[in-house]
């Protein structure tokens, strides 16, 4: 029985040109990058690869249509290598250009045709909270379904993850601060799977102590203090995505998908919505179970009484950023259920990789609490 794999080589770099220079990007290179990043770091490398910007295929997190528009573009290269630099939406996207012939992004999703890998994928993150660089996960919105897909396989794993912490500067304090908690919950959320092992926890614990541990430096020194932290987040970001890319993720991240896909919220803030309640709802649930770990452990990063781990946890995590009720995206009372009956439907790969597998009544509830 498989319990523990990691694909991706991990290469980090102080600069831009040491990365440039060691892969030796060119004319058979096809970049999916961020536009604002590439065109300050990279642009004035003037590199001969073919460019395109995740801006070209529409605003926000992934759908089907900005991926098959996307390998509408790649077919008309000659190019044999793929190098994604962004965040997690660049990274899922370039993905997918992996993977032989020309088929439709929904079938590539819903598994109807075959998957095989075509080519390689070099992944260079900029944000510190995704993880895709090591995961073998992708996720776009199915339009037609109107919510968020996962798609889990090992032919769409990086072959070289590059971390270039200076790439981190740019980024909005907001997206800084949902990207970290998003790490943080890919860290959480793969500790208490039932595929979690010894491998995945030191992912798991390390990943999680690092941010919280960054997150408490913040909070005594200020949002602009994580400069000086941005080599610990991004490292912490790829141990969460080593975790979950084994062990996955759970509910808060089912339950995620239906906000992410009719109000168009950005994945990490999205998740940021529900990650205490449903650690709360877990520990109401079975609180005899691998739980009471996490919370001895989250009780001595924060330095409280574990009995008081979540609460100190919300209490931190809105001194970096506050949260939001629901209603406050747009969502509607009437979509309570509806919401709690799709992710039961769609997300059952989460579902079952949860600490405590909810009924769409135990998710209505929590959609309900934070509304």
């Amino acid at each position: 029985m498989k319990i523990f794999q990691q694909k991706s080589r991990i290469q980090k770099f102080e600069d831009v040109r040491q990365f440039v220079e060691e892969y030796q990007l060119g004319k058979d290179d096809f970049i999916l990058a961020s536009k604002s990043i590439y065109e300050r770091y990279f642009a004035p490398l003037s590199l001969e690869a073919h460019v395109v910007y995740k801006s070209q295929y529409g605003k926000g997190e992934p759908t089907d249509a900005m991926v098959d528009g996307l390998m509408e573009d790649f077919a008309k290269t000659q190019c044999k290598r793929i190098v994604a630099i962004g965040g997690g939406a660049v990274i899922d996207m370039a993905k997918i250009l992996v993977l032989e012939g020309t088929y439709k992004t929904e079938d590539i999703f819903l598994r109807k045709v075959p998957l095989k890998k075509a080519r390689p994928l070099i992944a260079v993150p900029t944000t510190c909270g995704a993880g895709s660089e090591v995961s073998n996960v992708s996720i776009a919105e199915l339009t037609n379904l109107h919510t968020k897909l996962g798609l889990a396989v090992d032919e769409i794993y990086a072959d070289e993850a590059v971390l270039i912490p200076e790439l981190l500067r740019e980024l909005p304090y907001s997206f800084f601060a949902t990207s970290a908690i998003d790490a943080f919950i890919h860290a959480i959320e793969s500790y208490v799977s039932p595929k979690a092992n010894l491998y995945t926890e030191m992912f798991s614990m390390k990943a999680m102590e690092m941010i919280v541990g960054g997150f408490r430096k913040m909070a005594e020194h200020g949002k602009e203090y994580r400069m000086e932290l941005l080599d610990d987040f991004l490292t912490a970001s790829n141990l969460a995505g080593i975790a979950f890319g084994n062990a996955g993720t759970g509910a808060v991240h089912a339950m995620s998908y239906p906000l992410s896909g009719v109000y168009h919220v950005t994945h990490g803030e999205a998740n940021y919505q529900f990650l205490v309640a449903v650690f709360e709802t877990y520990q109401q649930l079975n609180p005899d179970g691998k739980i009471r770990q996490l919370n001895h452990f989250l009780g001595g990063l924060l330095g409280c009484d574990e009995s008081l781990a979540y609460q100190e946890l919300e209490k931190l995590l809105n001194v970096i950023i506050a949260r939001r009720q629901l209603r406050e995206y747009g969502m509607k009372e009437g979509e309570i259920e509806e919401f709690a009956k799709s992710v039961e439907k769609s997300q059952t790969r989460l579902l079952n990789q949860s600490y405590v597998k909810f009924s769409w009544q135990q998710m209505a509830e929590i959609y309900r609490r934070l509304y």
